[in-house]
């Protein structure tokens, strides 16, 4: 019969987790959160359960809120070169992957509704770097162009997005996977608004 060796002789084994599962203290048993998409509901794992859940530095939402606040502090001086605001420079951004749209197909790549918009053409118009005026085969629709000056301006902002990635320290890749997972968290959230309405 074989005996116990010495060195495990008085020793507890640690059982071995079965076959697909996680050992305790694993990351994998310590997921942020666990959504059942049939439910609709959320479990969350005990570390962010009770008063942690209103942790200002816990709140997505916030992320992006101060994310997105403290971007914008780094695109003004680049777009203050440019005679730019962040609004308008998302508005020529726009226009210069497809020209010649209509107000409210700007409006709604843009998310911005047409009081918010209107004043922004009007600036933009003013500058000399688009034209507004009455579709020919819809008079209610009103098609925005970019004049030559605007067309001249996308050369000299070829350098904000390489700006940018500096200031982000952040790689290309890293970039591109952030803000293709923010596209999916906006197209859920509006599904989620949609849904709720």
């Amino acid at each position: 019969m074989a005996t116990q060796s010495s060195s495990s002789r008085g020793k507890s084994v640690p059982a071995k987790p079965a076959p697909g599962r996680s050992a305790p203290g694993k990351p994998a048993a310590r997921k942020a959160a666990m959504v059942d998409a049939a439910r609709g509901t959320v479990r969350l794992p005990a570390a962010v359960r009770g008063h942690e859940l209103l942790l200002l530095d816990n709140q997505l939402c916030f992320a992006l809120y101060s994310a997105s606040l403290t971007m914008t502090k780094v695109y003004k001086p680049l777009l203050g070169e440019l005679g730019l605001t962040y609004p308008q420079y998302l508005v020529l951004l726009v226009l210069w992957e497809r020209d010649d749209v209509t107000v409210s197909e700007l409006g709604a790549r843009l998310y911005l509704d047409s009081g918010t918009l209107t004043p922004l053409l009007k600036r933009l118009e003013a500058q000399g770097l688009v034209s507004r005026q009455r579709s020919a085969e819809d008079e209610r629709q009103v098609l925005v162009t970019l004049t030559t000056a605007g067309l001249k301006l996308r050369q000299s902002a070829l350098r904000v997005p390489e700006q940018l990635l500096c200031a982000s320290r952040c790689t290309v890749a890293e970039i591109t996977s952030l803000t293709g997972r923010l596209h999916e968290l906006r197209a859920a959230l509006a599904l989620s608004v949609e849904e709720a309405g």
